[in-house]
């Protein structure tokens, strides 16, 4: 469907009944398919700046955005694994989400539905979208109602867009960081949004922002949702961003460690383990972590360092275990570490 886009929807349905009725009812189905795009404009402009991108290595496809709006990771972001991810905004149509992932789904490319979303929406002149595809491909719309500056700038594996922006320096920062940027698809993204804000993000101020990025499977419980952030009220929402996404890396990091120690890969398990508890010092269950992996290691004064400082964070961790909603035979271990041993003596656990 991607080459008949060129010629309009009336040139198009010209040309496929020349081609036979075969061919112009499959065009008018994947045409009937798309039907929220009749949702009624909304009052308030999702007035934002947003990337979307794809990792070619891993096929890793997200969304960043940061916007003056509440809430904003909950209209702007869509993405499904294997498919392609898409950005609404400004005046949003949040069918545009749904519609463009079921096409993308049906073969068509980032272009082609673009194309389609828009050509059938009687308000696309309020409309902004940028959408990749699982192939790579990237295309963007920013429709001539736009509130100014809006515009995008598509590139290899994104487009960036937005709107009620400082100039198109935004854009051009966000597009430029994304290429130079080394590293995984979600620390890419983030890059290129803290680029766009440095250069005047949105005129109106800071007010929230959301990073999605899927890969089959690495959710939780087997979804597709690899990471799922949203920061809805904050006054630099970029920031609180990328502390959420180092506390996402941490819990990741747990997840290998403890797939690591099942395996009986202590070397590795340690690695992980120590990841967690630099990404999250505050974190109690991390530090209780590295001490199970030191005593798999039979490395008890490193151990017991570890379970104290778990103690530390979390005294409660004695009465868990006390309750039996802890690991007891871990903690008879440590306490053969002096260190651990007189913090535990000294913690009330009546609570």
């Amino acid at each position: 469907m991607t080459a008949l886009r060129r010629f309009g929807p009336v040139g198009t349905i010209a040309l496929l009944v020349a081609l036979g009725a075969g061919a112009l009812g499959a065009y008018q189905a994947r045409r009937a398919s798309i039907v929220h795009t009749a949702l009624p404009t909304p009052v308030d402009p999702v007035a934002t700046f947003s990337i979307v991108g794809y990792d070619p290595e891993t096929g890793d496809l997200g969304i960043a955005v940061q916007s003056k709006f509440f809430a904003v990771g909950s209209v702007v972001p869509w993405a499904r694994a294997g498919v392609g991810a898409v950005a609404t905004q400004s005046y949003a149509n949040t069918a545009y989400g749904p519609d463009g992932l079921a096409q993308l789904d049906a073969g068509d490319d980032a272009e082609a539905v673009v194309n389609a979303l828009t050509e059938i929406d009687d308000d696309r002149a309020l409309r902004q979208l940028g959408i990749v595809d699982a192939q790579g491909n990237a295309a963007a719309f920013t429709g001539d109602a736009c509130l100014a500056w809006a515009g995008h700038r598509v590139g290899t594996h994104y487009a960036a867009q937005g709107n009620i922006l400082a100039g198109p320096e935004v854009v051009d920062a966000m597009a430029t960081t994304f290429e130079t940027t080394k590293g995984d698809l979600a620390s890419r993204l983030t890059a290129a949004l803290s680029a766009g804000q440095a250069a005047g993000g949105d005129v109106r101020g800071r007010q929230s922002a959301a990073l999605l990025v899927v890969r089959a499977g690495a959710g939780y419980g087997g979804n597709d949702r690899y990471i799922d952030l949203r920061v809805d009220d904050h006054p630099a929402p970029i920031r609180e961003l990328r502390r959420l996404m180092r506390l996402r890396e941490a819990q990741l990091a747990s997840g290998e460690a403890r797939r690591a120690l099942r395996a009986g890969e202590h070397a590795d398990a340690l690695a992980a383990a120590k990841r967690v508890v630099t990404l999250d010092p505050e974190d109690a269950n991390g530090w209780m972590l590295l001490a199970r992996i030191h005593v798999a290691r039979n490395e008890m004064d490193a151990a017991g360092e570890a379970g104290r400082q778990a103690l530390v964070l979390d005294p409660w961790l004695k009465t868990a275990t006390l309750r039996g909603l802890g690991d007891t035979a871990l903690i008879e271990r440590l306490l053969e570490s002096e260190v651990f041993a007189r913090i535990w003596e000294t913690i009330n656990s009546d609570g």
